[in-house]
């Protein structure tokens, strides 16, 4: 391709490539050579939970989920940024900010615009809003430790007939009564959530302890449920070292842990069943519930029961005697 040489009168003599035309009437112009354009590099930033969130959703979702029409073969998988931002009504270059973390928050209509875009579920769309809201960079929680407060302990103690656990914001136990220790944790002391630099955690019970592990039929869906959960929880804990460092933790010691939390699933656990293996009185299924004490920092009572007269309300029955004896 011949060469043609153009005289600016302050930059002396630049050469460019002839543009070639193409037949649809565009021009292309090739690129200078990588050394004249090449620029200081930069340091990377993460994403950070909000992009990580983001790209995972719309990596997740197909065009004919979102009523995209596509033509040809696609390069990306899910949705393109572009159809993101033209859905939601954002542009593509906030929305690529957001994405990529040089934007750590968006205004209430915007994430409502996206988690529409998105088709989030409700519980996805609190964990968008819990990311992306509102915070100042500086704020650090405190490095201290959870207690159960006088109220929950004395409802622990008082549902006695009914196995209890009182969770707090990174699912440590902080207390539970003598019904819900024998469920799924009788091989611990039941002391063990008095102490805050070794009580048990709930996420680490149930993919790092054996005995744990085996007490549910199904772990996998456990497993799944628990990770859920706990990236849930995460949306509001983005300032607490303690939640990133459970994060890490898990994620270095279990490989099941960490392709789970790599999904970005979200889910509000507050009522659902659990199939448990039980050493001592055999498979039984358990329904639970979610209390959250709105006056204790993110601490949440679950119970566990099982319709009157079934066989798994028989064998509760036979696992509170055993406490009993």
């Amino acid at each position: 391709m011949a060469s043609q040489v153009l005289r600016f009168p302050t930059s002396g003599r630049v050469r460019l490539r002839t543009a070639r035309i193409i037949d649809h009437g565009s021009v292309t112009v090739s690129a200078p050579p990588p050394s004249a354009t090449r620029q200081p590099s930069s340091p990377s930033r993460p994403p950070g939970p909000l992009g990580d969130f983001l790209r995972a959703r719309r990596e997740a979702l197909t065009p004919e989920r979102a009523g995209v029409h596509s033509y040809g073969r696609r390069r990306v998988q899910g949705l393109r940024r572009e159809e993101v931002a033209q859905i939601a009504g954002v542009s593509v270059a906030y929305y690529t900010r957001l994405e990529q973390g040089t934007a750590t928050t968006a205004s209430v209509p915007i994430l409502e615009a996206l988690a529409r875009a998105l088709l989030l579920t409700d519980d996805e769309r609190t964990h968008l809003l819990a990311l992306a809201g509102p915070r100042h960079a500086s704020r650090r929680r405190p490095r201290r430790a959870e207690h159960a407060t006088p109220a929950a302990s004395q409802v622990l103690a008082a549902v006695d007939e009914v196995p209890a656990i009182l969770f707090g914001r990174r699912n440590d136990v902080l207390g539970w009564n003598r019904s819900g220790h024998a469920l799924f944790a009788g091989h611990l002391p039941f002391e063990a959530p008095d102490d805050p630099a070794a009580r048990p955690n709930f996420p680490r019970m149930v993919f790092l302890d054996p005995h744990v592990r085996g007490v549910f039929r199904e772990w996998r869906d456990e497993a799944s449920r628990v990770v859920a959960g706990l990236r849930f929880l995460a949306g509001a804990a983005v300032d607490d070292p303690a939640f990133a460092e459970l994060v890490g933790e898990l994620s270095l010691s279990s490989p099941e842990f960490a392709a789970l939390w790599s999904r970005q699933g979200v889910v509000k656990c507050s009522s659902g069943t659990k199939l448990l293996r039980h050493p001592q009185v055999g498979d039984l299924d358990v329904d639970f519930q979610v209390m959250e004490l709105l006056e204790a920092d993110g601490q949440r009572m679950v119970l566990y029961t099982a319709p009157p007269g079934s066989s798994s309300a028989h064998a509760l029955a036979l696992l509170r005697a055993t406490t009993d004896a």
